[in-house]
């Protein structure tokens, strides 16, 4: 059967364009539907403009410490729409790159929505239908709100937040995960008061309680008004603003509340399930190791098929997914001590195990240390960063680390190479200490703080 395309690719995230991009430039014939921006949610809607955010959010706090630096400064009101305007600017540049780079490797782009009529055909949204000897799915999340609180129709996800016409006075944020938490440090950053809602016990839930602990504090000693075990009951818009009434029976008033209360794969009228493509309960795409589906010609890469939702995992898979089905050289994306980072204030980096995942496996020893690092300690700044290594104590490899400080994510990148490539901790001991710096502790921890069998 001849087909119209080697390869048909259905999302321009950052997964989509690399597998459109390597086949077309190897030769094979490739296209690519996007129906909204070409970049994906890390460029258009997530890490991106959120990072941009962080750093603006960042620079009230670093006037007042410059102050006590001996520095004679004034800061007034934060600006939106300039900041808006530069925003756009900025993420339509990045665009443009990505559509400029997948034409120039010979990608055949179609802006529209295309959905999956069989194995080997997707239609597009003007009805044209276009066949391929392989389909990968790329589609990406998208923000979960639940159904059930009345009133959430006055809510917004972190797909709108970066488009609201003015920064808010007051603004909740519902959820406890990462994009909860760096939400409401930005906001808190940017002079507006904050508060943030999670139904769980605390913050963060899959990462280290004790990092979990530590940074719930700071983000509370910072000025975001965080309540746990708390969650809506309802919402009411009403002339001065929308009167939240939480589980706890209060009622207060908000600006704006952004529900960030999880993602969910992109999968809505997409066709999986006329083609019969195996889902899992939360609708992701199950693969296998080589990122195919139950239908051999239909893979599926990133966020939609809900392993580790990353932008550069997502681009691992799609490279595994180009070596083998059209290179012949079968790749299996490596998922194991994957670094990440939180971009809270301080960030929260981390690669490999929490305690509580190391200890079911055990023995192991927790080294951790918890102080002001000099800049703080100079202007009688209270702020403790935090260091903290697992190491299996049969081994002597180093199982995780996490680090809550200023940077945190710069350094992480680093201790992930350590980690991958299996360091002891008498590796860690032998490295010379970068002195004076906070990350240095990392090779100075020389005790154990507890030991598990």
């Amino acid at each position: 059967m001849a087909f119209d395309f080697d390869l048909f690719v259905i999302g321009g995230g950052s997964g989509g364009v690399r597998a459109a991009r390597l086949t077309a430039a190897g030769g094979a014939k490739a296209a690519l539907a996007e129906e909204f921006r070409m970049g994906g949610t890390c460029v258009i809607r997530g890490c991106v403009p959120k990072k941009m955010m962080v750093f603006a959010s960042q620079y009230s706090e670093a006037a007042k410490e410059a102050d006590k630096y001996g520095w004679d400064i004034s800061i007034g009101d934060f600006n939106w729409p300039s900041f808006q305007e530069r925003l756009s600017t900025e993420l339509s540049r990045l665009e443009g790159i990505y559509t400029k780079n997948a034409n120039n490797a010979g990608v055949e782009i179609f802006h529209q929505r295309a959905t999956i009529k069989d194995a080997h055909t997707v239609v597009l949204a003007d009805g044209t239908e276009k066949t391929a000897k392989h389909i990968l799915v790329a589609t990406g999340g998208t923000p979960f709100v639940p159904d059930n609180v009345p009133g959430i129709e006055h809510v917004i996800t972190s797909n709108e937040i970066f488009d609201i016409p003015e920064l808010p006075k007051r603004i909740l944020i519902v959820g406890g995960g990462y994009i909860a938490s760096e939400f409401a440090c930005i906001f808190n950053g940017l002079g507006v008061e904050t508060s943030q809602y999670y139904r769980g016990a605390q913050i963060l839930r899959g990462f280290d309680d004790e990092a979990r602990g530590h940074l719930s504090e700071l983000i509370s000693e910072q000025g975001v008004d965080l309540h746990v075990g708390t969650d809506v009951e309802r919402i009411d818009k009403k002339d001065d603003g929308l009167h939240v009434k939480s589980t706890d029976g209060k009622v207060k008033i908000f600006d704006v509340v952004l529900y960030a209360t999880g993602r969910a794969p992109n999968v809505k009228d997409l066709g999986l399930e006329d083609v019969g493509v195996e889902q899992g309960r939360g609708g992701e795409i199950v693969v296998d190791e080589y990122s195919q589906t139950n239908i051999p010609s239909i893979y599926a890469v990133g966020d939609v098929t809900d392993r580790i939702q990353l932008t550069p995992v997502a681009i691992r898979e799609a490279v595994a997914f180009h070596e083998t089905v059209f290179k012949g050289n079968p790749m299996t994306p490596d998922h194991a001590n994957v670094p990440s980072a939180i971009f809270t204030q301080p960030e929260y980096g981390v690669v490999g195990l929490t305690e509580e995942q190391a200890r079911k496996d055990g023995p192991i020893e927790v080294y951790s240390t918890a102080f002001r690092p000099m800049q703080n300690a100079f202007i009688g700044k209270p702020e403790r960063v935090m260091f903290k290594l697992i190491v299996c104590a049969k081994t002597r490899k180093v199982l995780g680390c996490h680090i809550i400080a200023p940077h945190a994510g710069e350094m992480i990148q680093l201790a992930g190479v350590a980690v991958k490539m299996g360091a002891t901790k008498e590796d860690f001991d032998a490295t010379v200490a970068v002195h004076p710096t906070m990350a240095e502790e990392i090779v100075l921890m020389k005790e154990p703080v507890r030991s598990f069998d």
